[in-house]
């Protein structure tokens, strides 16, 4: 089988090509950078092209039994998604596994869950057997706060209180190798951990992992906006920081129907944020600049 995955080199699309391997599929990553394309690891095909080009869109996808598509946050996510389900329609690709959100529908106006709506809008009317995969907020995100945690003893993602079903991608990867090697198909898979995480509880376990104290600060959201704005775009400082108060507002917890089918279909209980943390910090002990795997 002959699998296109769509954002590869990054934190869910690496693990997808991972399982899609262990499955003996044959891999191809689509991704902007020629470096990354002509880095990839030995057995993965590398092609360097843009969803925002029609002659990425007209080649990529040639040959492919299916493809595992997502999209990065970007003003342009609605329109590369869009190009990507033209990609695989005229390729007439056989399964396609879409990278969605959980409870994506709750918020649209949101502006990196709006795009996702109309994404699987239009694949649902392509034609093209489809599974849905709506993960929760990821634990791996939690990589970023490395220096903060290590160097300052803060945990700085502002969760709020609510609680947040946040899931290992390593579970995300394994359901969308699942879908693209022959199973799911017209499923929306809500894909969430064993448990709901706010922000005071995720410092506390970061705390015992590492052996020091891990202060939450709270939501000052101006403050947050402002300083995430220094190292990104305003558009995406924006966005996130509108995500994040959803969050506190509202959580991101999941029902435990959804984690039974879950549990059903990895054929194991979702991984658990408290080993998530331990093999981390055991990571980062070992080798400082590393992160786990």
């Amino acid at each position: 089988m002959k699998v296109l995955v769509i954002g590869g080199t990054g934190t869910v699309g690496s693990q997808v090509v991972r399982e899609l391997l262990a499955r003996k599929a044959e891999v191809s990553v689509l991704t902007r950078s020629p470096e990354k394309a002509n880095a990839l690891p030995p057995g993965i095909r590398g092609i360097a092209g843009d969803l925002l080009d029609p002659s990425t869109v007209r080649s990529a996808f040639r040959g492919m039994d299916a493809v595992f598509l997502l999209n990065g946050l970007s003003p342009s996510e609605t329109h590369e998604g869009l190009m990507g389900v033209n990609g695989a329609r005229l390729a007439g690709v056989k399964r396609l596994a879409y990278l969605s959100i959980h409870q994506v529908d709750r918020a649209p106006w949101l502006p990196h869950f709006g795009p996702k709506i109309a994404i699987e809008t239009a694949i649902e009317a392509s034609g093209i057997p489809f599974t849905f995969l709506r993960p929760n907020h990821f634990y791996q995100n939690d990589y970023w706060f490395k220096d903060a945690m290590l160097q300052h003893g803060v945990y700085p993602q502002p969760l709020g209180s609510k609680g947040m079903a946040r899931v290992d991608v390593r579970d995300i990867a394994e359901v969308a190798a699942i879908a693209l090697t022959g199973g799911l198909e017209g499923r929306t898979v809500s894909i969430a951990g064993p448990a709901s995480w706010t922000g005071p509880g995720t410092a506390e376990v970061w705390g015992k992992a590492l052996g020091k104290t891990i202060v939450y600060p709270g939501e000052d959201m101006d403050a947050w906006e402002k300083e995430t704005a220094k190292a990104m775009p305003a558009w995406f400082a924006f966005d996130i920081r509108n995500m994040y108060e959803h969050f506190q507002k509202e959580g991101l917890r999941a029902t435990p129907a959804e984690i039974e089918t879950l549990t059903k279909i990895l054929g194991h209980a979702p991984r658990r944020f408290e080993d998530f943390v331990r093999e981390t910090a055991e990571a980062w002990t070992r080798s400082p600049s590393g992160v786990a795997t």
